[in-house]
Parts: C-alpha cells; sequence; structure tokens
C-alpha cells in the first residue's frame, strides 16, 4: 500500500484531469466491501453520494476498515482517507490529525463542495470507532 506522502507527492505533479483520474484509480484500488454491509447502520451521514464504512478488528487490536461508495471520487477520496489510518491501533489512528494528513491535496480547492461536505463525517466516524477501543 502507498503512504500518503507518495500519494501526495504524485498528486502535486498532476493536473486537474489527472487529478480525477488518480483518485478513481485509487478507489478502485479499495479492498471490496460486501454488498450486505452496506447497511444503514454503516452509511456515512452527510454524505452527496451514498458511503459506507464497516470498521473490523484484527487480533492483534488494530482497526481494519472496508469502505465503498457508490461514486467513483468519492471512492477516491474514502482511500485517502483510509490510507492515513488503514490497520493502526486505535490510539494511533486517535493521535492522526486526518484533516492535517489531507491537507496536501487541497480537497477542498480541487474539488466541488458537494464532494468533499462528507469528509468531516467519515473522519468522525473512523474516530468514534477508535475511541471505542483505546
Amino acid at each position: 500500500m502507498q503512504t500518503l506522502t507518495d500519494i501526495a507527492d504524485e498528486y502535486s505533479f498532476l493536473d486537474p484531469d489527472d487529478r480525477y483520474r488518480l483518485l478513481i484509480d485509487l478507489g478502485k484500488s479499495l479492498e471490496p466491501m460486501p454488498d450486505p454491509l452496506k447497511t444503514d447502520a454503516t452509511l456515512v451521514r452527510g454524505c452527496s453520494a451514498a458511503v459506507w464504512v464497516y470498521p473490523t478488528v484484527a487480533g492483534d487490536g488494530t482497526l481494519h476498515f472496508l469502505a465503498d461508495s457508490n461514486a467513483a471520487i468519492t471512492k477516491g477520496i474514502i482511500a485517502l482517507v483510509l490510507t492515513s489510518v488503514q490497520d493502526k491501533p486505535a490510539d494511533a489512528i486517535l493521535a492522526t490529525d486526518i484533516p492535517e494528513a489531507l491537507a496536501p491535496f487541497d480537497l477542498k480547492n480541487q474539488l466541488s463542495s458537494n464532494r468533499t461536505q462528507g469528509i468531516p463525517n467519515m473522519i468522525g466516524l473512523i474516530r468514534a470507532t477508535a475511541e471505542r477501543y483505546v
């Protein structure tokens, strides 16, 4: 899995159209989320597209998230968010400033507000999950 820094380095050299393509490719690389997990309970509220996030806990206590969306760009944004927290212990996730980690992507200026409005809710759900396991 690429690091967020590696992705940001590549992203910084791309023009807007290629940035969209990169996000779409990142979304395609998400681990598949089984349809039965896409329920009202896993739906992230406040997103313009449907977004589902399902947390799991590994035997070593790290958190692993399955996620999906019905929109290609949104799946890419999810992939960015998950790259910053995937397979980390709950305390490390809580110590991660996810908005700061995403700052190099300047998503608010690169994408429409419809595409970015649900990011805080996704982050909130991930943080709330981590808080339950600290």
